[in-house]
């Protein structure tokens, strides 16, 4: 039976993959931050701060290591030694841990965020990493340690881009909700295109980096295959919510100048205005990324589009 330990378990990534790796007849291990009852037959209360090395690690021999400080666009800079402290030392303490007792397989789960924010071109695994934020150099420093510093003989890296399902937490599920009360501006075509993956894509990525000997010592990006719009999703979730889409739109122009105006705000306040540049690139910056090699060498294959999938998120 395969033993795995599973860090972030009770999250919206972490409950799926358990529920996956039940079903399959893998003995689970859960690192949880509080008593949660769900697909595991064993917990252990902690952080990636604070744990008893035998408890976490004791008889495992995969680590699927999901917890750590998420992304948070809208935190002050006081708090980037926090993404530091969490993501790259957390995950070396858990390195040390499963070298000890022998883990062999260490499954890393990284982010596109790695690399960069996001380029109009087409980004892959042979993509130049220039991470512009420290929750994006956190995980970077976490997958050197991975994959470099000799903890595991096997370990892998995957880099999720934006990942939907039931249960999602974010910007997309916040754009749902603004619509549905009628509080989202009807925007413009701003031609971006943005890559993401459904949380059950995830789950069987995750599957493949776990068995697959092709996956040692590799890094994956996971990807959906296909780019959307802003403005793609913008209508198709008018059209689930069975509410027409605005015959108007506000002008790339105006948007433009406000971020700007947002900017000069913000500066003078000491504190990020609600609405600045960086919003902007939410909104409208392209985010697109290829998966082609998780697909040529694990025969990973998304099952999941968004547009079809929307009607289970909202």
């Amino acid at each position: 039976m395969n033993r795995a330990l599973v860090t972030g378990a009770s999250g919206f990534i972490g409950h799926a993959l358990c529920s996956q790796l039940s079903e399959r007849g893998w003995h689970l291990k859960a690192l949880l931050r509080r008593p949660t009852s769900g697909p595991w037959h064993e917990t252990v209360i902690g952080d990636l701060e604070n744990f008893n090395h035998d408890d976490i690690t004791d008889g495992i021999d995969t680590v699927f290591h999901l917890a750590g400080k998420a992304h948070a666009l809208s935190k002050p800079r006081r708090d980037d030694g926090e993404y530091f402290q969490i993501n790259t030392e957390g995950t070396r303490k858990l390195l040390e841990a499963a070298k000890e007792v022998g883990v062999r397989r260490f499954v890393f789960f990284s982010s596109v965020k790695a690399i960069n924010e996001g380029s109009a071109d087409c980004l892959n695994e042979t993509s130049v990493c220039l991470p512009e934020t420290p929750y994006g150099k956190s995980k970077l420093e976490g997958e050197h340690l991975v994959l470099k510093g000799k903890y595991v003989p096997e370990p892998v890296v995957l880099r999720l881009t934006m990942v939907y399902g039931p249960a999602m937490k974010g910007n997309l599920p916040r754009m749902i909700d603004a619509i549905a009360k009628g509080r989202f501006p009807p925007i413009p075509e701003f031609a971006n295109q943005r890559s993401m993956v459904h949380v059950d894509d995830v789950v069987h990525a995750a599957l493949l980096a776990a068995v697959k000997p092709a996956a040692v010592g590799q890094t994956y990006i996971v990807t959906d295959g296909q780019t959307y719009s802003t403005r793609q999703l913008y209508e198709w979730i008018y059209e689930t919510l069975g509410k027409s889409v605005p015959r108007w739109r506000i002008p790339k122009a105006v948007f433009q100048g406000l971020a700007r105006l947002g900017d000069v705000i913000g500066k003078i306040r000491g504190r990020r205005f609600f609405y600045d540049s960086d919003t902007l690139n939410k909104l409208a910056g392209s985010t697109w990324y290829s998966s082609q090699k998780i697909k040529r060498e694990l025969g990973y294959h998304a099952k999941y589009q968004l547009r079809d999938s929307l009607p289970g998120i909202l």
